[in-house]
């Protein structure tokens, strides 16, 4: 049994006393994921996805601020994005695992959660640097055991980004419903420009996870999504068609290179103004220079039903630790500095600045984009956390290869989504 995903309002019980996000890369150290048995005392590992520049600098000096402090120290491991994904079950199921990972809470935290593999935090939790989180965020970070597994530091949200200038060069606004963003399409189209990117190319295909998530919570609603996530829907009934027949109206307008480049270069390709807009979530602008922050700005996507309230995708991030580390005491030491204010702000300094603190006393960078994707998360009457995280990281694969079925073979459709359930229905009968 999962642990339920909070709803918007009881999110944002908390969200307003809350904060900022991002993402990372690098190289397993030895030690990471050999063999043996977990030594204890020592240096803890972090080990982290986060591998864009600025997010990975961010992050070491998180880790040196924790070692000034003198109660424990920690070494900080960068691994390149999409092999952490893939490689995250070897480094838990390791006899001598990292000690601390980056990842996410709820559904996923939860999978791993049942199969022993993630420590229990439950004490920490009680302490000082966690006692002023909100109600969502304690329920979030709980397995269905009961035990806190996990410690949240920062948290985001997508929208379809753009760059002011180009959209005043090209004499269009912000839509607000479906038809006026086809319109838009329309326009862009007729000034040579690609107008929508997409970034599903490389290992980046997960990013096309996020039109099947609007669509549908657009059509179908937030309660119907996550119904289907969790295999109480089918992935070729009826209403997931829906999804397809509304993304076949946007796909003419889709950047030929969607499926091509991975999100870092479709994000440079939006700067440049060879597309007009991108679905994304903020982490892409660790992979901007800072200097064009302040041109960037999105709009929500857009309305297609107005009967349905407006849910947002809002994904939460941070850490989990090793059930089979050797270190649990250095370990929750860690863990209950990054829970800090002190240690979300310095990431958010360091970093792009464009996602928001966990902690409630933590401040965010104050910038319009980020007042801007506040009020928009604030806003939303719920909020959903991204296909993988409201699913688990074993069924996001089907995903990554029954969209881009799709995206190249859009008339394929009905096969297509069969051949997703049945590669889902794998996943849930295991």
């Amino acid at each position: 049994m999962i642990t339920p995903v909070p709803s918007r309002r009881a999110v944002l019980a908390g969200a307003s006393a809350m904060g900022a996000t991002a993402l990372l890369s690098g190289c397993v150290t030895s030690g990471s994921t050999s063999g043996g048995t977990a030594k204890k005392g020592g240096a803890v590992t972090l080990q982290s996805n986060l591998s864009a520049p600025q997010a990975k600098a961010a992050m070491q000096k998180v880790v040196d601020a924790f070692g000034t402090r003198g109660k424990a120290g920690a070494r900080l491991n960068t691994v390149a994005s999409e092999t952490f994904r893939t490689q995250l079950p070897t480094y838990l199921t390791s006899a001598n695992p990292p000690d601390v990972l980056t990842w996410y809470p709820g559904s996923v935290a939860e999978a791993y959660a049942r199969r022993d593999l993630l420590l229990d935090l439950t004490d920490i939790w009680s302490k000082p640097e966690l006692s002023g989180y909100s109600k969502a965020l304690h329920s979030l970070c709980t397995a269905a055991s009961g035990k806190k597994v996990f410690v949240p530091s920062t948290y985001y949200w997508w929208g379809v980004f753009y760059r002011k200038s180009n959209f005043a060069k090209w004499g269009v606004r912000e839509p607000k419903t479906w038809d006026e963003f086809l319109n838009l399409c329309d326009k862009l189209k007729s000034k040579g420009v690609a107008p929508i990117g997409l970034g599903a190319g490389g290992n980046t295909a997960w990013v096309a996870s996020s039109w099947f998530d609007y669509l549908n919570i657009r059509i179908n609603g937030a309660e119907y999504h996550r119904a289907l996530l969790a295999g109480e829907h089918r992935f070729d009934d009826p209403e997931v068609r829906k999804v397809f027949d509304r993304w076949d109206e946007a796909l003419p307008f889709f950047d030929k290179n969607g499926t091509a480049l991975p999100f870092q270069d479709a994000t440079t390709a939006l700067l440049q103004g060879r597309t007009g807009m991108m679905l994304i979530g903020t982490f892409f602008a660790d992979s901007t220079p800072k200097e064009q922050l302040d041109d960037i700005d999105f709009f929500r996507f857009p309305m297609i039903d107005p009967k349905l309230p407006m849910v947002e995708e809002a994904p939460t991030d941070g850490y989990f630790a090793s059930a089979r580390t050797g270190r649990a005491e250095e370990t929750k030491e860690l863990l209950r500095y990054l829970a800090t204010a002190e240690a979300q702000e310095i990431y958010l300094k360091s970093s792009s600045g464009t996602s928001l603190p966990t902690h409630p006393d933590a401040k965010d960078s104050g910038t319009p984009l980020v007042k801007k994707g506040r009020a928009l998360i604030e806003s939303a009457s719920d909020l959903t956390q991204f296909f993988n995280r409201d699913s688990s990281d074993a069924l996001a694969p089907t995903a990554d290869t029954a969209l881009l079925h799709y995206l190249s073979e859009p008339k394929k459709i009905g096969s297509v989504l069969t051949r997703w359930q049945r590669d889902a229905q794998k996943i849930w009968s295991q």
